[in-house]
C-alpha cells in the first residue's frame, strides 16, 4: 500500500473513531463515510488524470467542507446532504 493510501485509510479510521466516540452506532457512521467519501472521489474526478467537470454544485462539494471546522462545519456537511439529496 502507498503512503498516501496509508493516510488515507488512518484519516478514515480517526474519523470512524470520532463519529464512535459521538456516540453514532456502526451503520451510522459507516453511512456517514459513504458520503464523506463520495464527496471525495466526485472531487479526485476532477483533478488529473481524469479532469472531469463536477456533478457536484460548488458550495455542497468537497473542497466547501475543508475551510471549515467545528460546529460551522458539522452545520455545513448537514446542508450539503440535505441540498445533495434534493438534486437529481
Amino acid at each position: 500500500m502507498s503512503n498516501q493510501s496509508q493516510q488515507i485509510v488512518q484519516k478514515l479510521w480517526n474519523y470512524c473513531s470520532v463519529l464512535r466516540d459521538d456516540g453514532l452506532s456502526y451503520g451510522d457512521y459507516v453511512e456517514q463515510l459513504t458520503y464523506l467519501l463520495f464527496l471525495k472521489m466526485a472531487d479526485e474526478q476532477t483533478k488529473p488524470p481524469f479532469n472531469k467537470p463536477s456533478r457536484i454544485p460548488e458550495g455542497l462539494d468537497w473542497k466547501s467542507l475543508l475551510d471549515r471546522d467545528g460546529e460551522e462545519l458539522e452545520t455545513h456537511y448537514r446542508d450539503v446532504l440535505e441540498k445533495l439529496g434534493k438534486e437529481k
